[in-house]
């Protein structure tokens, strides 16, 4: 090892000023982390009328999904994959649950009735004995309105289905039965061309803050309805939250095909 030069003195540390360093590094960190924060939230304000619908998150085709149809076909989600679909929790034990979302269901297929490049997609929560499957599917899809091609019914075997709802459509419980109750996220998700979940971004500049993401959550909204929170509009806020879905639909449409 080289020797340092006989003039070298080793540094005398004062605490008092090495804390006073570190206080002074701290406030510099502090004051430019507050800067850059209001800036970006001055940005996202001032920006907020050009912002497309979040995605929040990418299906991988690794966790793709394989369905058994009403038609008695053997699917899998991939297939839709580079069209926009809107998928749909439901039960067939006990339907008032997912009513709302199933309503609003029926007027999305009746809007895009004419669009190709849409296409809606109904997940059947509910365990179904191998030998009535075709049947309940079936009949299930004819007494609800979902009709081929436009509209899917499907299911798998309820450990698979279950964990692709809560892992990849990003709901906010994971499937289960309480009491002998289903209980499940009713919430609509809206997938685009390239696999990447779809969530409607608000403006909020009104209240000088950063836009609100929005789920397509027809039971949040109808207990916000409930509470008397007021939309600003003639609308309540079930008929706003599914005239901002349609807007939703309708940009991502609009928006380039799959990259792969």
């Amino acid at each position: 090892m080289s020797q340092l030069p006989p003039h070298f003195e080793p540094a005398v540390r004062d605490p008092k000023k090495l804390r006073r360093t570190a206080w002074i590094l701290v406030a510099i960190m502090v004051i430019g982390g507050s800067v850059i924060l209001k800036s970006y939230e001055q940005w996202t304000i001032k920006n907020s009328d050009n912002f497309r619908p979040a995605k929040p998150y990418r299906i991988a085709k690794e966790r793709d999904l394989r369905i058994y149809r009403q038609d008695g076909e053997v699917v899998d989600l991939h297939d839709l994959y580079g069209k926009v679909f809107l998928i749909q929790t439901i039960s067939l034990e006990q339907p008032q649950t997912d009513q709302r979302s199933s309503a609003v269901m029926q007027r999305v297929a009746a809007e895009f009735a004419d669009e190709p490049d849409f296409t809606l997609v109904s997940l059947v929560v509910d365990p179904i004995p191998r030998e009535d499957l075709d049947a309940t599917l079936k009949q299930t899809a004819a007494s609800r309105g979902i009709n081929m091609p436009k509209w899917w019914l499907g299911t798998n075997e309820p450990k698979t289905l279950h964990k692709f709802i809560k892992n990849e459509l990003k709901t906010s419980v994971f499937p289960h039965q309480k009491d002998g109750q289903w209980i499940y996220d009713t919430t609509l998700v809206l997938i685009d061309r390239d696999r990447h979940i779809r969530r409607a971004v608000v403006p909020q500049k009104n209240q000088k803050g950063p836009p609100y993401i929005a789920r397509f959550d027809y039971d949040q909204a109808a207990g916000w309805d409930a509470d008397g929170i007021k939309t600003g509009t003639e609308r309540s806020n079930e008929q706003e939250l599914e005239a901002l879905l349609i807007k939703t639909i309708r940009d991502v449409l609009k928006e380039p095909g799959a990259k792969d």
